[in-house]
């Protein structure tokens, strides 16, 4: 029998992996895996700010400024990317890190100011979900994180279309017309959003986690986008399960205990899947690492 408090804490993970695993998916599919990384640690400054107005964590401003920094980031990353020259990892890599370093200090000096530090930054706070104040009959952090999955679910469902089109072939969405750049920072938005009001409970670690690793399990598994967007929420769900287990088990950290798992759980995809490791050896060239083709199958339709 599983405890209230495990229930919550399962839960509360369950919700953040499939939202991020959604998004994620998408992530993956236009090579920009990393921009989720990038957002999760640029968001901090965000939070902060919000903070210093709003005095709460759990306030629409919160995730309203903290989002508005996700989406600027992104438009910075963009910028030095298109018109600085810069290769697109080293955009990000700039960009994040110094708006994450600029959170940090933020953090720092608000001191006991805030219910929040550097190790909440990081490993979140997902072991005491239990005893936070509830929120429509849940603790406040699990209630807000249903309702981001719900308005992801609710994105998805409406725009799907316009992302898939995109997605898949963004000069055909231009040529009738669809606006790539509407879709791409409406994602941006969305993964600033999930990152923002999963933070304090989950930490930066297991977002990051959530937003990547799903996805490329789904990638070894299928080839079919809906059941790739299937396969990415099956597995952060499990992820979320049998972290929790590993954690009671071994008595640790249960954001690592996810993040572990999940690890795992794409080791046997790679080795069992059937665009796994398979696969990867019928593609080898003869020659040339060069030409080694990506790793999953060339998603479809």
């Amino acid at each position: 029998m599983i405890g209230s408090d495990a229930f919550w804490i399962v839960l509360t993970g369950a919700l953040v992996a499939v939202a991020s695993g959604l998004l994620g998916s998408f992530l993956l599919l236009r090579r920009m895996a990393l921009i989720g990384d990038a957002i999760s640690h640029a968001v901090l400054p965000g939070i902060v700010l919000a903070f210093l107005f709003s005095g709460n964590l759990h306030s629409l401003p919160t995730v309203l400024g903290a989002a508005a920094v996700g989406l600027l980031s992104t438009i910075g990353i963009e910028a030095l990317h298109r018109r600085g020259g810069l290769p697109g990892d080293a955009s990000m890599g700039l960009v994040f890190t110094f708006l994450f370093a600029v959170g940090v200090i933020g953090v720092s000096s608000l001191g006991g100011n805030a219910d929040l530090d550097q190790e909440c930054v990081l490993y979140g706070e997902l072991a005491f979900i239990g005893f936070e104040e509830r929120l429509l009959g849940m603790p406040t952090s699990t209630t807000i994180l249903l309702a981001n999955l719900l308005l992801v679910l609710g994105v998805l469902g409406v725009g799907y279309r316009g992302l898939f089109l995109t997605t898949f072939d963004a000069g055909y969405a231009a040529a009738i017309g669809i606006s790539t750049a509407f879709w791409h920072y409406l994602l941006m938005g969305l993964v600033s959003v999930t990152t923002v009001v999963s933070f304090e409970a989950v930490g930066a670690i297991l977002v990051v986690a959530f937003l990547i690793g799903p996805a490329a399990i789904g990638h070894l598994l299928t080839d079919k986008l809906p059941w790739l967007l299937t396969w990415a929420a099956v597995s952060g769900v499990f992820a979320s399960l049998g972290g929790y287990a590993l954690a009671a088990l071994l008595d640790a950290n249960v954001a690592g205990a996810m993040t572990a798992v999940l690890g795992f759980e794409f080791l046997l995809a790679f080795l069992f899947g059937p665009y796994g490791w398979s696969t990867w050896r019928r593609r080898r060239p003869q020659t040339g690492l060069e030409k080694l083709r990506p790793l999953g199958a060339p998603v479809k339709p």
